[in-house]
């Protein structure tokens, strides 16, 4: 039937909700109602499954469930136009070496679609499928004190009953799109980058607006440009990108490294950001002006993130040697742009915040494409003055009055970042409050693990762990054997249930502000300010002391559950 006048077409109805994709697919095995768990895991990116295959080791029934259709978090919903990681092999991966030993990357810095590949490698090595269910939308979780144990409610109506819960949601599992005025009545194509249609969408030869220029917008719009009739960029704060340093790695190669794997990927954990390199034991002006081009020029030479993650020590936390670096990525990027408008907006000589304080992305042609003819920059920023106003029906108009006539839209808008995926499932604690609610005004969190109020709750790569300040496998792993070794500690131990105080809660919030104001880090709103999403509180939402230090501070804990209220059993 062809549509109406007054009907959305599929490709114009923005999804924004996980429970749009919530489906029953079987009603047995980890899709049976009423099941009675050890633990119950939220999320099948690295996080989950490492804890899946952990739990299950253990001996403990486990179950997973996940609201996409497959394997790999954020890389089965980031499917959009040039989606491409920026960790490299061989620290992007899972520690497991029945999975390693079997699988080898084409690229260093592979993109979705072999990501995916490799999450079903995964699947098929640890037989993970048998305990998961996808397309399962958590909607609510309450823990019953007398009986110890969490009631789990989805989307589709199922329950589970599970004596551990723990939230594998990611950083990124909720996505925010601005408040657009018109925005429905727009009758091209228009999607959220991550909320993209698997099959992608046709550009060749049209009219294309990116709007956001953050990973996703930079990756979408140096996709696009050179395919499309037109892109029209809108970009509020210029992104510090970096040469990625992308090649080809063959099979011989990776099987050359596998048996320092081991080495390698217990080294990643003994650096700042979870990579396998990490600050130089200099600060900036211990080197002559010819010393530091010298150094700046070797870290460029490396590419990927060299230039944020092995500077000078100091370069974080001084504003003085924050610009010498910032200075030097501008004249490298400068450089490579024609068009003097475009090479100052998009690399500008005073810089729009101190370097590395926003997670730079990795680029391949970014500059080049956008300095094209048949691209457009349009400023948005508050003091570029010229905000979108709102959509038309063919296109997008702007404060100057002007009308950008597109067919196709993506929303590079980003996340309800670090905390949306966890307030938005229903989670209500023993005090009869809701974390949605409570996580208004500001997060909290012991340990970034444990939330106080939700006995036996465990998160990871979420609010006050290194998260955004690592690589994505270092945090899971480390997070993920501490929740492993407590939660076989509360068996061992004979206790009902732990739960965090709101006194090592406070602790701990002032723990990491203490980490965060030592740096440049509050200085700007960023994504490890709590992203820039109205309503948001602005504060620190990493710990960020480096993945090496965290490790630490929290394996100390569990001797003798510092900072919890334990209750036995028999209670």
């Amino acid at each position: 039937m062809a549509a109406t006048a007054t009907q959305k077409l599929p490709e114009q109805v923005i999804k924004t909700e996980l429970s749009q994709y919530a489906r029953r697919r079987d009603t047995k095995g980890p899709y049976a109602d009423n099941l009675d768990l050890d633990v119950l895991i939220v999320g099948a990116g690295f996080s989950g499954i490492y804890l899946l295959y952990e739990m299950r080791k253990q001996g403990y029934k486990t179950t997973l469930y996940d609201a996409g259709t497959g394997f790999g978090g954020t890389w089965r919903w980031n499917c959009y136009p040039g989606a491409r990681v920026d960790s490299p092999v061989p620290i992007y991966q899972l520690s497991i070496p029945e999975v390693y030993n079997t699988w080898s990357f084409t690229t260093n810095y592979p993109d979705w679609r072999e990501l995916q590949a490799y999450f079903d490698h995964v699947d098929k090595v640890c037989d993970l499928s048998k305990d998961t269910a996808f397309e399962t939308v958590v909607t609510s979780a309450e823990f019953d004190e007398q009986a110890g144990k969490w009631t789990v409610k989805t989307a589709d109506g199922r329950t589970a009953k599970t004596r551990f819960l723990i939230i594998a949601a990611g950083f990124a599992a909720k996505l925010y799109i601005p408040d657009y005025k018109g925005i429905d009545k727009f009758k091209g194509v228009i999607h959220h980058s991550s909320f993209w249609p698997p099959g992608d969408v046709d550009v060749k030869g049209k009219r294309v607006a990116v709007i956001g220029t953050g990973a996703s917008g930079v990756q979408i719009a140096q996709e696009w440009g050179p395919q499309v009739e037109h892109m029209t960029v809108f970009m509020r704060t210029p992104n510090l990108a970096l040469p990625m340093g992308k090649r080809p790695m063959s099979k011989e190669e990776q099987d050359g490294l596998k048996p320092l794997y081991p080495e390698i990927l217990e080294l990643r954990e003994r650096c700042f950001a979870g990579f396998t390199y990490d600050f130089a034991e200099i600060d900036t002006f211990d080197h002559t002006p010819e010393q530091r081009e010298a150094f700046f020029e070797a870290l460029w030479k490396r590419a990927g993130f060299s230039l944020w993650l092995g500077g000078y020590r100091d370069y974080f936390f001084d504003m003085k040697a924050n610009r010498e670096a910032y200075n030097f990525w501008a004249k490298k990027q400068r450089q490579r742009i024609k068009n003097p408008a475009k090479r100052d907006l998009l690399c500008p000589l005073e810089p729009p915040h101190a370097f590395g304080i926003k997670r730079p992305c990795l680029e391949q042609n970014y500059y080049e494409v956008l300095d094209q003819d048949n691209v457009d920059i349009v400023d948005i920023s508050e003091k570029g003055g010229n905000r979108i106003v709102e959509f038309t029906e063919t296109g997008i108009k702007t404060a100057d009055g002007k009308v950008h006539e597109v067919d196709v839209v993506a929303l590079a808008t980003g996340f309800d970042i670090t905390t949306g995926g966890m307030t938005s499932m229903g989670l209500k604690s023993i005090n009869g409050t809701y974390l949605k609610d409570e996580w208004k005004a500001s997060a909290n969190t012991y340990l970034g693990t444990t939330i106080s109020g939700y006995p036996n709750m465990f998160h990871v790569y979420g609010p006050h762990g290194p998260t955004l300040l690592s690589n994505g496998p270092s945090s899971a792993e480390i997070q993920g054997r501490w929740i492993r070794d407590a939660i076989n500690l509360i068996t061992k131990q004979g206790l009902k249930s732990i739960n965090a105080t709101p006194e090592a809660t406070k602790a701990w919030k002032d723990r990491i502000n203490e980490l965060s104001n030592r740096t440049l880090m509050p200085t700007a709103r960023s994504t490890y300010m709590g992203g820039s999403m109205p309503g948001k509180a602005f504060e620190q939402v990493n710990y960020a002391g480096g993945v090496d230090k965290y490790k630490g501070e929290i394996r100390e804990v569990l001797k003798g559950w510092k900072g919890f209220k334990t209750v036995p059993l028999a209670a």
